[in-house]
């Protein structure tokens, strides 16, 4: 299901909006967790349950290190977070790189695994980063266990950020989880952002797309390279406008359920360098991999040496996130 299909915006998102208001407040968090788990059962009903292991399995992790703080038993607390960090990053690594690694080890040493196809389930790069961002503040006590677990499901699997973010970290959403504004103006203003973001989606993203997909159906030694450049640029317009769009209408829900989400893209294309352009494109993963990797690693108060190490890990990591392909 995606949010520029007909059943999406005339059926689900209604459906779920009328639920989401008419029920009481202490209900709310309780339709989005099951609506969110719809939505995400929709394409691949068996990753469902991935989904709520995940759940499942990092509720209890945070639990378990605030026990083994409050034992002042900073060496166990420390070996849950690595376990949990493994297991979540394991999870990742997995789906998004079984294939390459079974087509890699086929080809270096000539075997015949089989590579048996299996598909990336939804939205698991953001709802992982998502639940790390939880778990890693809970080990450095920057924010308090979750204790109630449809208020935390809720986080995860919340269905507008789902499929192409932003990635919200739950310092920023954990009072809104208990405590948020749902009134007139917010849902007005939530419906403009997910319009705005439905047109770029349909009637920019999907155009230009056909026009790139008209030029490179174009043999190479056939093809201009004044075409070239035309398909080069109406590619990169189209991946701008169709993230971005989607980028929008999850804010545009958000504000609709009563979230506020972080901007995701702030004119990446009028930026003056490759540094403005990392600050404007994809905001959320930026500032994930600040926050978690190159500000714990030293950042730039460091040798120049090292600084360089950090800028290389997160671009290192940046790669892996985004996969194989």
């Amino acid at each position: 299901m995606i949010f520029s299909s007909l059943f999406f915006i005339f059926i689900f998102l209604p459906v779920t909006l009328l639920l989401y208001y008419v029920c009481p407040w202490k209900l709310k968090n309780l339709v989005l967790l099951i609506m969110s788990l719809i939505f995400y059962a929709w394409g691949e009903p068996v990753y469902i349950l991935l989904m709520i292991f995940s759940i499942i399995f990092n509720y209890f992790s945070a639990m378990q290190m605030e026990l083994y703080e409050l034992r002042d038993d900073f060496r166990l607390k420390k070996a849950a977070f690595l376990v949990t960090l493994v297991i979540n990053l394991g999870m990742l690594g997995f789906f998004k790189y079984y294939g390459f690694f079974l087509s890699n080890l086929n080809a270096v040493f000539g075997s015949s695994l089989k590579n048996t196809s299996i598909a990336l389930p939804i939205g698991i790069s953001f709802y992982t980063f998502q639940t790390l961002s939880y778990i890693i503040d809970v080990y450095w006590g920057n924010v308090d266990v979750q204790r109630n677990i449809i208020d935390f499901g809720a986080y995860i699997t919340m269905f507008p950020q789902l499929i192409a973010g932003p990635i919200v970290q739950y310092k920023d959403i954990a009072r809104q989880l208990r405590h948020r504004t749902i009134d007139l103006s917010r849902i007005s203003d939530g419906v403009s952002w997910f319009i705005r973001g439905l047109g770029k989606k349909v009637l920019l993203a999907n155009q230009i797309g056909m026009l790139y997909d008209a030029v490179f159906a174009i043999a190479a030694d056939e093809r201009a390279t004044l075409t070239t450049w035309l398909g080069i640029i109406a590619y990169s317009f189209q991946i701008y406008f169709d993230f971005s769009g989607y980028s929008d209408m999850a804010i545009g829900m958000g504000k609709m359920l009563g979230f506020e989400f972080v901007r995701n893209f702030d004119y990446p294309y009028t930026s003056v360098s490759a540094t403005d352009f990392w600050r404007r494109w994809h905001i959320s993963l930026g500032t994930w991999f600040r926050e978690y990797v190159y500000i714990p690693l030293g950042g730039n108060r460091v040798s120049t040496g090292k600084q360089i190490r950090n800028i290389l890990a997160v671009w290192l990591l940046t790669g892996f996130w985004h996969g194989a392909s």
